[in-house]
C-alpha cells in the first residue's frame, strides 16, 4: 500500500513561537531510543521556550500525505523501556510514565509495600525482596546473573497515555510530517557525533549499513560490531534487499519532499573507555543542528561519509562542567578514513549474506564510499 513500517521513534520539537517539527529515529536495542522520545530539553533550551513531544518511542508507520511529504504515526498504544537505568535523572518522563496501569518483567519485586526496584533507580535497594529469578532475597547475597536484583535487560510496558510529554498528535490518524530521520548505534571509535546523508540515497546506504558494538560480556565478547540495518534485522518480516528496495523506491516517489537523512553516534569513548558526550537531554543540541540543516540556516563540511557539522555549530552552552568544550566538539566529528574503510567491508560482508537482492543502487552506494575513502 505504499507504506513504510519502521522500528523508529517518533517526537516533536516546539519552538518558542509554537511551530513543531517532527524527527523519526530507528537504534538498535539499548542505545537510548526511549530516552531520545522523551527527552527533556537542557536548560539552554528550556528557558527560551524550547519544548518536546512524544509521539511514540518504538514503531513509526509512514504514508506519504496528500501534499507530496512523509507521515508518520505510532501505531502503538504503550511505550516499551529497558527498566536498569531509568530513573528521576536519567529520565524523568520515563519514570513518571510507569507509576500506573504498568507491566514490569524480570525486575525486582519489593515484598515490603508491593513496589518493584532496578539497578539505577535509586541507592535503595530492597531489603526484603525478591530478586527477578523470583528467589527471594531478604537483604542476603543475590543469586542471580552476577549480583543484580534486576536482569540488565528487564522491561517496563506502560500505557502511553502516563507520559506527561506525550503529543496532542498521538491519536491523529494522518500522522505528523517529518522533517528528519535519524539513525544511530553504539561506536566506540568509528562514528562522529552526527553526519548527514548527501541524498535521499546516499541516506539508504546509511541507514543499511547501521552497527552497533556489543556492550555486555553476555552478549558474547565486548567490542564486535553487529550490524542492524535500521534497527530492523530482529523484524523485518520479509527479504532485507526487497526491503532497501522499498525504501529507495519511496524516496523516488517523496522526491525533493523527502526527509534529510542523518547518523548519530551518542557513545564515543575516551581512551579510557569512557562516554565523551554527556547523553541524554543534552542530545537534543544536536537534533537543533539538524533541523538548522533541514531549513538551510547552517552550513556544513563535506567529508567522505556525510556532511558534517561546523563545531561551533553545536551550542555547548553550559556544559563546561561536564567537559564539554569546542576542541571536545571537533574531536567528536573527527571522521577516520581507515576505520571507515573497515566498516564499508563489514557493509560488503552484510550485503554479501544478503545476496543477489541487495538493490545495485546500495552496492554503487558502497563502492562510492570506498573510492572517496581512498
Amino acid at each position: 500500500e505504499g507504506w513504510m513500517a519502521e522500528h523508529m521513534l517518533i517526537l516533536g520539537i516546539e519552538d518558542p513561537q509554537g511551530n513543531v517539527e517532527y524527527i523519526t529515529a530507528a537504534f538498535p536495542s539499548a542505545c537510548g531510543k526511549t530516552n531520545l522520545a522523551m527527552l527533556i530539553p537542557p536548560e539552554v533550551y528550556a528557558k527560551q521556550g524550547y519544548k518536546v513531544w512524544t509521539v511514540g518511542d518504538d514503531i513509526a508507520w509512514m504514508h506519504i500525505g496528500d501534499d507530496g511529504r512523509l507521515y508518520a504515526i505510532n501505531p502503538e498504544n504503550g511505550v516499551f523501556g529497558v527498566a536498569p537505568g531509568t530513573n528521576e535523572k536519567s529520565n524523568p518522563s520515563a519514570l513518571a510514565t510507569t507509576k500506573k496501569g504498568t507491566i514490569f518483567t524480570n525486575v525486582a519485586h519489593n515484598l515490603a509495600d508491593n513496589t518493584v526496584w532496578w539497578e539505577g533507580l535509586d541507592k535503595n535497594p530492597p531489603e526484603d525482596a525478591q530478586e527477578w529469578t523470583g528467589v527471594a532475597v531478604n537483604g542476603k547475597e543475590y543469586v542471580a546473573n552476577g549480583g543484580k536484583l534486576a536482569h540488565p535487560n528487564s522491561r517496563f510496558t506502560a500505557p502511553a497515555v502516563n507520559c506527561p510529554c506525550l503529543s496532542k498528535e498521538f491519536n491523529n490518524p494522518n500522522g505528523v510530517p517529518v522533517t528528519a530521520m535519524v539513525f544511530g548505534g553504539r561506536r566506540a571509535k568509528t562514528a562522529p557525533l552526527v553526519f548527514q546523508s548527501f541524498d535521499w540515497n546516499h541516506g539508504v546506504y546509511v541507514g543499511s549499513a547501521m552497527a552497533s558494538e556489543t556492550t555486555a560480556a553476555a552478549a558474547g565478547a565486548v567490542g564486535v560490531v553487529r550490524r542492524d540495518p535500521m534497527a530492523m534485522r530482529p523484524f523485518c518480516g520479509y527479504n532485507m534487499g526487497d526491503y532497501f528496495g522499498h525504501w529507495l523506491e519511496m524516496g523516488k516517489k517523496l522526491g525533493d519532499k523527502a526527509p534529510k537523512i542523518f547518523h548519530v553516534n551518542w557513545f564515543r569513548t575516551d581512551d579510557e573507555g569512557h562516554f565523551i558526550w554527556p547523553g541524554f537531554g543534552d542530545n537534543m543540541r544536536v537534533l537543533m543542528w539538524m533541523l538548522a540543516r533541514c531549513k538551510g540556516e547552517v552550513d556544513a563540511v563535506e567529508t567522505p561519509i556525510g556532511y558534517v557539522p561546523h563545531a561551533e555549530d553545536i551550542n555547548i552552552e553550559g556544559l563546561e562542567d561536564k567537559g564539554i568544550t569546542l576542541d571536545v566538539v571537533k574531536g567528536l566529528l573527527d571522521v577516520d578514513k581507515d576505520l571507515w574503510m573497515e566498516d564499508a567491508n563489514g557493509v560488503e560482508e552484510l550485503y554479501n549474506e544478503i545476496g543477489e537482492r541487495v538493490p545495485a543502487e546500495l552496492r554503487k552506494q558502497l563502492a562510492d564510499l570506498k573510492a572517496r575513502l581512498a
